[in-house]
């Protein structure tokens, strides 16, 4: 045995709403040249949590499978003390430092290579808005 709980009481599952953001293109809307794969320049990404919350987020091309790792530093804080109970997220994958990291990464590509990123609707991405702006890429 891990020692790890075999059940999750209700209790603690209560109260945590889901943090999506509101869909701006459903998956299901997607032009047919991003179903199809045939023309380049379509992303998808994706957050992956690792161990003491460590994370990078992944931006896979469609048709390429080109892959790109976004490099997400811990935020300051983050780790320096005891952690606050029900306190807010410090581990450096919120939604300004998510968009910093794909900016600073997709807008090294050229022009032709950005037409469009497909996110799940997690809380990470909930500056979308802003991400279209200084990319110039449909989100």
């Amino acid at each position: 045995r891990t020692g790890r709980a075999l059940r999750v009481p209700r209790a603690r599952t209560r109260g945590r709403g889901k943090s999506f953001i509101t869909p701006e293109i459903l998956i299901s809307e997607r032009p047919v040249e991003v179903e199809d794969r045939a023309v380049p320049g379509h992303w998808e990404g994706d957050l992956i949590i690792g161990l003491n919350r460590s994370a990078i987020g992944t931006l896979v091309e469609r048709t390429t499978r080109f892959t790109m790792l976004l490099h997400l530093p811990p935020m300051e804080g983050h780790g320096t003390g005891p952690r606050e109970k029900n306190g807010p997220a410090l581990a450096g994958h919120g939604a300004e430092a998510v968009r910093d990291a794909i900016t600073g990464t997709i807008t090294t590509l050229p022009e032709q290579l950005r037409r469009s990123l497909t996110w799940d609707q997690g809380a990470e991405m909930a500056q979308h808005a802003r991400l279209r702006i200084d990319t110039s890429l449909q989100v």
